[in-house]
């Protein structure tokens, strides 16, 4: 079974090997050093002042943030259930949020972000998806943080990078904080996240807030090699056996090219076929099929076929399907995704099975 749902992703072969090695204890110096070494490493591929990493899902780096980096009143956009999750966290924690809310194939605008600082100058932090999963949708987010600093250089931008951290280059310039997780792009099992931090994040910080998910405890331990509470050591082990491969052999130039040409062909193949892409600026994770008989596709994927994609959420559930294009993905798997979903929409009789999708998805792969 090609497992092509967004998250989790497969884990390289390589990669599991490094994990499956015996179990060290986190208060180590064996462990200090391989801490320190994938430390090193994250803040390389963050490019940022900061990192940490916390053993929890993407959920608890976005609570750590809300938390540590929202004094007052938070400004999020809600295009889908993740930014619905940010709204709901915020207001878990008593804070005053301002909400802008799009239709789930609709990106944030610029001038919505003015429009909402200028009528709320309390608002000291904004939150925000790069990839909205729920619909594939891509946000502007580095032309509204630009925006957003022009306004007040205060003003902290929080920016959930879960299921875009490894998939395409992000301007990290006016961004404060950046999410991410173990389970999407860095190809590993559940249970990690990780946060890129700016200076200016970091003097907000403090003395930091909460107990588990108090950013400034976490910092000041993994500054010197260690975390304030139990590691997740298999998967520190893991990060840093991923990190080396991304950074140090492949490079992240060929992984965003790679995952650029695959996630083009794989949109301009399901095209062809007649099928429709969804959000209105599609993010590069993953591509998104908007289509009434999306449940039989995905049935006929798993079952026939031997692909397993997502399906769509709340008012979406039934009516879309997503393919996931994050991680290390051999183009002969990515093809014959695309080639099963024209045999499936051949198998429901809406369309002669010519071969089309396959055709296409090469010749744009290879030709870029």
């Amino acid at each position: 079974m090609l497992l092509f749902t967004p998250g989790p992703t497969p884990v390289p072969e390589r990669v599991r090997q490094a994990m499956a090695t015996p179990t060290i204890h986190h208060r180590t110096p064996e462990f200090t050093k391989i801490f320190k070494q994938t430390r090193e490493l994250l803040l390389e591929l963050f490019g940022m002042e900061d990192a940490v990493m916390l053993a929890s899902t993407g959920t608890g780096a976005m609570e750590a943030c809300v938390t540590n980096l929202c004094k007052q009143k938070a400004l999020v956009v809600n295009a889908g259930k993740f930014g619905e999750r940010f709204v709901k966290i915020a207001e878990a924690f008593g804070k005053e949020v301002v909400e802008l809310r799009y239709d789930w194939d609709t990106p944030a605008s610029v001038e919505d972000v003015k429009t909402a600082l200028q009528a709320h100058p309390d608002i000291d932090a904004f939150f925000v998806q790069i990839c909205e999963s729920s619909g594939g949708l891509r946000h502007p987010v580095e032309e509204i943080a630009s925006a957003i600093k022009a306004i007040n250089p205060d003003i902290t931008v929080v920016a959930d990078g879960i299921t875009a951290v490894g998939v395409e280059p992000i301007d990290v310039s006016n961004i404060d904080a950046l999410i991410t997780g173990s389970q999407k792009a860095l190809m590993l099992p559940p249970g990690l996240a990780m946060i890129g931090l700016s200076a200016h994040a970091l003097r907000k910080i403090g003395n930091g807030s909460g107990f588990y998910f108090n950013l400034a405890s976490e910092l000041k331990k993994q500054r010197e090699g260690t975390t304030a509470y139990t590691a997740a050591t298999t998967l520190v082990i893991g990060l840093r056996e991923i990190l080396t491969i991304i950074l140090k052999e492949l490079g992240r130039d060929e992984l965003y090219d790679q995952t650029d040409r695959r996630a083009s062909a794989t949109r301009l193949a399901l095209e062809g076929i007649g099928l429709q892409i969804y959000p209105k600026k599609p993010a590069n994770a993953m591509t998104a099929i908007i289509d009434d008989q999306a449940e039989e596709i995905r049935k006929l994927l798993k079952n026939r076929y031997g692909v397993n994609v997502a399906g769509g959420q709340e008012h979406l559930k039934g009516k879309l399907f997503r393919i996931n294009h994050m991680g290390l993905i051999e183009p002969n798997e990515a093809a014959w995704v695309v080639n099963a979903i024209e045999k499936a929409l051949a198998d429901l009789g809406r369309i002669e099975y010519t071969g089309k999708a396959n055709k296409i998805f090469n010749e744009i792969y290879f030709e870029a």
